[in-house]
């Protein structure tokens, strides 16, 4: 069963209007990474967004086939971390996702522990529910009664999308997301019947390349340069990122980008060369995350900070938020 589905997505959007209101449920937009659990025969398997198997990642879910029983589910949800203040802390996250080796991923969930935040039912017991309104999946999946020391499965609101949104911006959280109740699960479709909503302004970007760096950051990485899908479907450059990065952060990307290297930019119009002086060109297949301010005039992005890789995602996904 594991792997023969992939997630929903959502489309970037503003709340219902009043008059449709009553006919959309809101839930919390987490600041993590989306993943399928499949639990069945006394196991669980993770699958990420793109497919690529996760389990050995989170060992904190290993106990939610024993929590189900004999319970047989396909779960969509997010992992999540949590900083010292309670929030989600995508940083945090970080150094969860890409840990590929048992050891270390027992060791990080002492020390840096996920949650799983179950928020759609697909299957139970063997009956697919895909083709059952958003409302009742929710109730079946409620009923599960998912409560535990890795996993819960957040209340949803049916109506009041204005109250929800701003719950959320009182707690600093990063938006909401505006399913449609009688909305079907389409997976691998990114449909307007689920819509998100941010309070804080991300994008998701391809990496490009990167400039090197001086003083401390000698020898390493100065600024990422990044694009973004264009008007025609080619990437188009949208700028650099030099803050935000740990250096642990910085030294890891320098290694993965190292055997990526190109000639030139994998761009459909190469950026002039006084902007990206001393650049080293990579393949462009690794996903990062920004928070920026705006987009300029030139389509650049204005104030970007560093948020991470995206190793759930691939290039060809990136769409702009905007």
């Amino acid at each position: 069963m594991a792997g023969a589905l992939t997630p929903m997505l959502a489309t970037a959007g503003a709340l219902p209007g009043p008059a449709e209101d009553a006919q959309w449920g809101y839930e919390t937009k987490w600041d993590g990474a989306r993943v399928l659990a499949f639990v069945e025969d006394g196991g669980v398997r993770l699958r990420s967004r793109n497919d690529l198997d996760v389990t050995v990642s989170y060992p904190e879910l290993a106990g939610l086939a024993a929590a189900l029983g004999k319970r047989r589910v396909v779960l969509d949800g997010e992992v999540v971390a949590f900083g010292t203040d309670g929030r989600p802390s995508f940083a945090r996250l970080q150094k969860r996702m890409h840990v590929g080796r048992p050891a270390d991923a027992r060791r990080l969930s002492g020390t840096d522990p996920i949650r799983y935040l179950a928020f759609d039912l697909l299957s139970i017991d063997g009956r697919a529910t895909l083709g059952l309104p958003y409302a009742e999946r929710r109730r079946l999946l409620e009923d599960l009664a998912l409560d535990g020391a890795g996993w819960q499965c957040p209340r949803y609101f049916a109506g009041n999308g204005p109250a929800v949104l701003r719950a959320s911006q009182q707690l600093r959280l990063e938006g909401v997301v505006a399913k449609r109740l009688t909305s079907t699960y389409r997976p691998g479709r990114r449909s307007p019947d689920w819509r998100k909503i941010k309070n804080i302004r991300t994008q998701e970007v391809v990496v490009l390349g990167w400039q090197p760096g001086n003083g401390r950051r000698a020898g390493t990485i100065g600024s990422i340069l990044v694009g973004v899908p264009g008007d025609a479907g080619p990437l188009r450059y949208a700028g650099k990122v030099g803050t935000g990065f740990s250096q642990a952060a910085l030294v890891g990307l320098h290694r993965q980008l190292e055997p990526l290297a190109r000639p030139t930019a994998a761009l459909s119009a190469p950026p002039p060369a006084a902007e990206t002086p001393g650049a080293h060109w990579v393949q462009p297949v690794l996903v990062g995350e920004v928070g920026f301010g705006e987009w300029t005039p030139d389509g650049r992005l204005r104030h970007p900070v560093w948020r991470g890789l995206r190793p759930d995602k691939s290039a060809d996904e990136v769409r702009l938020e905007d």
